[in-house]
């Protein structure tokens, strides 16, 4: 449901369709935290309004429903202790993205983290360059705390294997592609083709990361998992 607005006493309200109004108390919001006086803290609860929130409805008062967020968490909490395993596929949606990697909410308010190493073969500089926020995600579950209900996730794992992005180009044809490593001692630079699958060229100076150029594909080693490429203009 919408929240539509949040009280002085940090209640949540949900208007429906059929003209009934919902109820969150205080002590049902999940996410409230407490200041050092046993506060909620009013940014958190302003935060939600305008937001779509998951709910159980515990009973009716007076034409209004009283709903709770919390049961739904316990549940979800519940889930991840229990019932989810790795390896799993499940649905998300990023909630927020940091350097290190993007928090995918996968149900009931339970939050994965998935590393910037785990969203992409090709490697990036920030996790903004594969997801966004607000973006539903199919993600894989990489491991799990049971004790502590933190999950771990994995976005690289649906993107597809090499093989099956490899399959997708075709040997002696001109394709783009985005500049992702450039290792001059090495003399190559890596070309992202897709997230899943990187090319390497011969070095060349004046290429920067994240730099599109165009490249045609000299050779797919379906045996090595090794795509050669020479950039063109």
């Amino acid at each position: 449901g919408l929240v539509t607005k949040c009280d002085n006493d940090y209640n949540l309200y949900i208007n429906f369709e059929n003209g009934l109004q919902g109820k969150i108390p205080r002590n049902e919001v999940e996410a409230i935290k407490l200041d050092n006086q046993g506060m909620p803290k009013e940014n958190l609860c302003i935060g939600k309004v305008h937001k779509f929130v998951q709910f159980k409805v515990k009973n009716m008062e007076e034409d209004q429903l009283i709903l709770s967020r919390k049961e739904v968490q316990n549940d979800a909490i519940n889930w991840v202790k229990t019932d989810l395993q790795e390896g799993q596929k499940v649905e998300g949606i990023v909630k927020s993205i940091k350097p290190y990697g993007a928090f995918i909410e996968i149900g009931g308010g339970v939050v994965g983290l998935a590393h910037i190493e785990d969203l992409s073969i090709a490697r990036i500089q920030s996790p903004f360059e594969r997801l966004k926020i607000g973006q539903k995600v199919q993600v894989v579950v990489k491991s799990i705390d049971r004790e502590n209900g933190k999950v771990i996730l994995s976005y690289k794992e649906t993107l597809g294997s090499w093989e099956e992005n490899a399959s997708n180009f075709k040997q002696g044809t001109k394709v783009k592609g985005k500049i992702r490593e450039t290792e001059k001692h090495k003399n190559g630079i890596f070309i992202e083709l897709t997230p899943n699958l990187v090319g390497m060229a011969e070095y060349q100076d004046g290429l920067e990361y994240g730099q599109d150029v165009n490249v045609y594909i000299k050779k797919i080693d379906y045996q090595k998992k090794k795509v050669k490429l020479l950039i063109v203009k």
